[in-house]
């Protein structure tokens, strides 16, 4: 049971990915008529109007649920939710969706390991170790320049900044997990306040929001990219560990060099193709972990000694 539990956990965390990696070619299909910062802050607060009605529907009970002991963790994954909008989305207009994509989820995996690790005090288990080094190494080769194209510098910066923030994100869902939280209802709330405080870019590009493309690529981002996608993220995040969550985001590049070549046009070198091999490998290597992202299991021999586990 424990097992099928986790490869669950597993399957949802990369169907958020997946869904996430539209989320870079989307603006670039968007283009200069609407500022990223706008696109994102349109997602966000779409996207957590939707999980909220829901969850108003389903269950209203869970929303009076989230305690006061439990905002610092909502209000640190709100913080990073509105500022990954922001940078991922100023990343991918200036570097390219599958260059900012690889970037912001190369560096994803280890700021989530080590936001675990310092914040949760969970260990880290070598098969992680290896199949994130291998991953993060695909994602470097996905990013090295080619034909002498320069590098923009700033539009990667932004994307480690945004990679920063999904491993803050991630592990402060994990601690409000840990305390219990009905995680619909508190995915909701974050999207909610991320949205509000992208909120005057929002307003300030309403007319171009409204134009029917526009307005097309919000209604994908903000129900399934938002909504659907952090459901079903924060859903496996009770079957994994942060650490091994953040690894598995790595599908993202994959899907956006993916829709790069086949909506966007762009051809796939031979490194390319390579980081893309690396980057597979490294997330099969983590998929398989016998206790996914985790330490070895406590022996018999040693009952009363401390048992670690993934949870917060």
């Amino acid at each position: 049971m424990e097992q099928r539990d986790q490869r669950s956990g597993v399957l949802l965390v990369l169907a958020a990915g997946a869904l996430w990696g539209t989320v870079g070619p989307a603006q670039v299909l968007a283009g200069p008529a609407v500022e990223p910062v706008a696109l994102g802050g349109a997602r966000i607060l779409l996207g957590g109007l939707v999980l909220a009605a829901a969850v108003l529907a389903t269950d209203p009970g869970s929303l009076r649920g989230l305690v006061t002991r439990r905002w610092p963790a909502l209000l640190a994954a709100s913080a990073a939710t509105a500022t990954f909008q922001a940078a991922f989305l100023m990343s991918v207009a200036t570097t390219g969706a599958a260059a900012a994509t690889a970037v912001t989820f190369g560096v994803a995996p280890v700021a989530t390991g080590v936001a675990q690790r310092v914040a949760l005090g969970t260990a880290l288990s070598r098969r992680w170790v290896a199949g994130t080094v291998c991953a993060v190494l695909g994602c470097a080769v996905l990013v090295t320049p080619a034909g002498g194209v320069p590098v923009d510098v700033a539009g990667l910066a932004l994307g480690v900044l945004a990679g920063g923030c999904f491993g803050v994100y991630t592990v402060a869902a994990k601690r409000l997990i840990g305390h219990g939280a009905a995680m619909p209802a508190a995915v909701a709330v974050t999207l909610l306040v991320g949205g509000s405080v992208l909120l005057p870019w929002t307003i300030a590009a309403l007319p171009a929001l409204t134009e029917p493309r526009i307005l097309a690529l919000v209604l994908w981002l903000g129900p399934v990219t938002a909504a659907a996608a952090y459901w079903c993220f924060v859903t496996g995040l009770h079957r994994v560990s942060a650490a091994t969550a953040g690894t598995l985001s790595l599908v993202e590049p994959l899907v956006a060099a993916a829709l790069a070549v086949v909506v966007l046009g762009e051809r796939p070198s031979a490194p390319v193709t390579a980081g893309a091999v690396l980057l597979l490998g490294g997330l099969v290597l983590v998929s398989l972990n016998r206790r996914i992202g985790g330490p070895p299991a406590a022996r018999p021999a040693r009952p009363r000694g401390p048992r670690h586990c993934t949870a917060a």
